[in-house]
């Protein structure tokens, strides 16, 4: 039996998108790696090793804080806004204005 033209220009058409979507999916990761080193680096270079120990344990419980948290440090070093590396605890005094402050609740029996 014959494959249709049409039938097979369409395969064809369909196989040439999908190896293009795989290629900008693979173009796409391998920014995001490079950002990413880059990032590490930056933080490297502007955080003593305890901080970055920490920032890591940061990220091992809360991603999403720690990325924030990395981003608002690289920020103040873009800005020049650092005087030094970061310390350990330069870093808890960020963390905790980042962490929303929680309320205590006190229930009263009557």
């Amino acid at each position: 039996m014959e494959d249709d033209p049409e039938l097979e220009m369409l395969r064809q058409k369909r196989m040439a998108e999908m190896q293009q979507a795989q290629q900008r999916q693979a173009q796409q990761q391998e920014q995001a790696k490079q950002a990413e080193a880059q990032k590490q680096s930056i933080l490297r270079q502007i955080m003593v090793p305890e901080a970055r120990d920490r920032l890591a344990n940061v990220k091992l419980a809360n991603p999403q804080l720690a990325a924030n948290v990395e981003n608002q440090v690289i920020r103040l070093y873009q800005s020049g806004r650092l005087n030094g590396p970061i310390t350990d605890p330069m870093l808890r005094e960020i963390l905790q204005s980042m962490v929303p402050q929680q309320r205590e609740i006190h229930i009263e029996r009557r």
